[in-house]
């Protein structure tokens, strides 16, 4: 397995549009300053609370604490989320709903909200739902639109792409971006902390997060 060398963020050019991967599992586009995130299942440990699995109820507050540094850091004109905002409209709790309108009253824009899967009958204010966007050379959508457009990008989330990362004596598990070149569809990873993941193809091109603060090319 060839690897490249360790970076604080990954540039990918399509086309002309710059594209810039961070280990913190978000996408910033530089001509738009559209920042892009995905797969964050809000409310996952409450839903498995319910259920009778002991999950802790920490890991919203570090997706949201995590949301907030990001906002400050790019100043984005436009907060994407690539659906999965939410686990379950079962665990879409009053406080959930105070922490997401709290969110949308610091953030100011509207946040864009890509419909996912797991957020089907989950309505919050001040959030704008869409199926999917285009903007300049990209689309987005919550899972892969397949439609292999000539020099159109798909970027989407929903599989939360991992792979193995493995030498002589040991190997590890990594969430990661991953390229399909033959579909031009660019899957992020999943942003929230209890979330799992799906094993890449092989023949996607790969980039995985070591840390908080550090990626490496596949």
């Amino acid at each position: 397995m060839n690897r490249g060398e360790i970076k604080n963020s990954i540039k990918l050019f399509w086309d002309d549009t710059l594209l810039e991967m961070f280990p913190s599992r978000s996408l910033f586009i530089h001509k738009t300053k559209e920042l892009l995130i995905s797969d964050i299942h809000l409310g996952k440990g409450e839903y498995f609370q319910q259920n009778g699995i002991p999950l802790t109820n920490e890991g919203d507050k570090s997706n949201f604490d995590r949301i907030y540094k990001l906002i400050d850091k790019f100043k984005p004109n436009k907060l994407i989320i690539l659906g999965d905002l939410f686990h379950s409209k079962y665990a879409l709790s009053s406080n959930l709903k105070n922490n997401i309108e709290e969110l949308t009253n610091y953030y100011k824009n509207k946040i864009i909200f890509i419909e996912g899967n797991h957020d089907r009958g989950c309505l919050i204010k001040n959030i704008i739902y869409l199926k999917n966007m285009r903007s300049l050379n990209l689309i987005y959508s919550h899972e892969p639109l397949n439609s292999n457009q000539k020099n159109i990008l798909n970027i989407c989330g929903h599989y939360h792409p991992k792979f193995i990362l493995k030498d002589f004596k040991d190997k590890i598990s990594l969430r990661c971006f991953a390229l399909d070149k033959y579909t031009n569809t660019l899957y992020l990873p999943a942003f929230g902390d209890l979330t799992g993941g799906h094993f890449c193809k092989r023949e996607f091109q790969k980039w995985g997060i070591i840390s908080e603060k550090n990626m490496i090319e596949i």
